[in-house]
């Protein structure tokens, strides 16, 4: 049968009686949409539930599948230790998820740390469900720090894998909206919370998956939106489909916001074939940078080609211009894929005989040895964004008072440890920020005695 209908929920543990213990009144629409959801789930009595959890077990470049035959939980950690949970996985789903992300080589399956017991982003739902449901088994998986393409292509294949084993297949995509949408809020306000909540209620109450992909990664963070990823898993279950959507609630009384919506599938729809037409969208954007980026840039991804493809240091290309074959300076190469940071390694001071060669030994680096990321792969290659910084002279500087966020970039040094941040980066706004940041990289604590200094770079796109 396959995936016979999807729910966007939110997980708010003071929903639930035994915890709220009278607060939840605040959120009575939202029980109410809740209600009306599991009622729903127990009129299709479906033989599997599939939840996405933010608060399951996450990695940076996986997708976890919770392993084993079961797993309980509880709200202990709720104060409310007699609300338990037993639950049976579906294993040849998992299985069949699995085979599929092997076969296309795609970073998901049960390899990892083994869940303990059951989250509350999975135990929230299922306190409804199971109020009014108690049959069929779950599958739970949690998200990563992937692109967002990524999380659409792992809902392509739960769905495929829900036809291959002809399951009668519920998602529900457990998340928050935004948690910064009030001053008295438990994370306070930023003009970015109500953004969030106002364009996702609208693109979720339209089934517009597609635009899911849209939302850039530094403006969730700043709206500290919770459940993004999980709705854009259950979006590309639905991918190629018509689905009848509906939006049953959204509330954000307690500086959290919480948004309920229904999806019904109504059979095939090429014209919703969003991936496809996203990644052709991105291929042509990238192809119109590429032609229009300079020396630099294209001698970082020259390198790159070079390494990655036949693991060959480019020669220096004679035809450059002259002052990329006669200065020396530090540089630094970043390199992105989907929108997320895929390496960045630079220099502070040149070490190379021109920056020529400093940007050539720096984009191999930033490709195959950045340590937050695995060696970037040949079919990674036309996929990437690149762009080269060139650092002036640093100057030292007595506070972060001589800083501006979008000019300079700043060092700080305490004895032989150093952190560096580039100027001009998406989600840094505050001086205080870029030297927070940049100390941490180079271990360094407030309370040691430590130098900073500014510098100035020419940044090539």
């Amino acid at each position: 049968m396959g995936i016979i209908a999807g729910f966007m929920v939110p997980h708010p543990p003071m929903i639930v009686p035994d915890i709220g213990r009278g607060s939840e009144t605040q959120v009575t629409d939202t029980a109410a949409a809740y209600e009306q959801v599991a009622d729903e789930i127990a009129a299709l009595a479906p033989e599997t539930i599939i939840i996405t959890s933010p608060h399951s077990i996450m990695y940076a470049d996986y997708f976890h599948i919770s392993p084993g035959r079961s797993a309980g939980g509880s709200f202990a950690g709720f104060r409310a230790p007699g609300v338990k949970f037993n639950e049976e996985y579906d294993t040849e789903l998992v299985r069949e998820i699995c085979r599929l992300a092997d076969k296309e080589d795609f970073p998901a399956g049960t390899l990892g740390e083994r869940d303990k017991e059951l989250d509350h982003g999975t135990m929230v739902p299922l306190w409804f469900i199971r109020n009014k449901y108690k049959e069929g088994k779950i599958v739970r998986i949690g998200l990563s720090g992937l692109p967002l393409i990524d999380h659409y292509r792992l809902g392509m294949m739960i769905s495929e894998a829900a036809e291959n084993t002809g399951r009668r297949v519920v998602m529900v995509a457990s998340g928050d909206l935004s948690h910064k949408l009030q001053d008295y809020g438990p994370y306070g306000y930023t003009p970015e919370g109500p953004e969030y909540d106002e364009r996702i209620m609208d693109v979720m109450g339209r089934a517009a998956f597609g635009e899911l992909l849209d939302f850039d990664s530094t403006f969730c963070n700043k709206a500290a939106e919770c459940g993004h990823r999980s709705f854009v898993i259950m979006g590309g279950a639905f991918d190629g489909t018509a689905v009848r959507a509906e939006r049953l609630c959204h509330q954000d009384v307690t500086g959290v916001g919480y948004g309920i919506c229904t999806f019904y599938p109504e059979g095939p729809d090429e014209s919703r074939r969003f991936l496809e037409k996203k990644m052709t969208d991105i291929e042509e954007e990238l192809k119109t940078k590429r032609e229009q980026s300079d020396s630099y840039v294209r001698l970082a991804r020259e390198a790159v080609e070079a390494y990655v493809l036949r693991r060959e240091v480019l020669d220096v290309p004679a035809d450059l211009p002259d002052e990329m074959l006669t200065a020396q300076a530090g540089a630094f190469v970043s390199i992105h894929e989907h929108g997320e940071l895929r390496g960045c390694i630079g220099t502070i001071a040149p070490t190379r005989s021109s920056v020529a060669e400093e940007i050539i030994g720096n984009a191999i680096s930033a490709s195959t040895r950045d340590p937050r990321f695995p060696a970037i792969k040949p079919d990674e290659l036309p996929w990437l964004e690149i762009n080269v910084d060139v650092l002036g002279e640093p100057e030292d500087i007595d506070s972060e008072d001589e800083l501006d966020v979008k000019r300079y970039g700043v060092i700080v040094s305490c004895g032989r440890r150093r952190g560096l941040l580039l100027p001009d980066l998406d989600g840094i706004d505050t001086p205080q920020q870029q030297v927070e940041i940049a100390m941490k990289k180079g271990g360094i604590h407030r309370f040691e005695k430590y130098q900073l200094q500014r510098f100035e770079v020419i940044r090539h796109y």
